[in-house]
């Protein structure tokens, strides 16, 4: 059952059985509630974070000025996809690593060793993003020779 539409699988593919047009529109519906709610809690969430974490709004500007420099260098597609995506991944890696923070001080405010040991692999995963992106840029910039 996937949807409210029951499927079964024949030799010659998946048949799908109870697709009236009112079924599929309350499907398309529930799928339209479900995205737009999905839209509204992440930009909850990224908004949240940009307001209270100094290295989200810092790796956001720089992430919009590295997708700018990639238009306007003579790059090609690929490379072009590379820089792009590798700068927004630090962008990523702040939102897991303030989720992470938020819930660890969710639970404590107290020092604690496992608390810190989150906290580092938080840190570790932004330094990373970082190292990666930094090597991209350079692979593309001066090429691998």
């Amino acid at each position: 059952m996937w949807g409210g539409f029951a499927q079964e699988e024949t030799g010659l593919g998946i048949i799908w059985r109870g697709c009236n047009s009112a079924g599929m529109v309350s499907f398309i519906k529930s799928v339209l509630r479900r995205n737009t709610n999905a839209a509204i809690w992440s930009s909850q969430g990224f908004l949240s974070a940009m307001r209270s974490e100094e290295g989200m709004r810092q790796w956001s500007i720089v992430a919009a000025l590295a997708t700018v420099l990639a238009f306007v260098l003579n790059l090609n597609g690929l490379e072009r996809a590379l820089v792009i995506a590798f700068s927004w991944n630090i962008v990523l890696m702040e939102l897991a690593n303030t989720a992470i923070e938020v819930v660890v001080d969710r639970i404590s405010e107290e020092v604690h060793p496992l608390s810190k040991k989150a906290k580092d692999i938080g840190s570790a995963m932004v330094f990373f993003a970082i190292l990666l992106a930094l090597v991209v840029w350079l692979l593309v910039l001066f090429g691998s020779a």
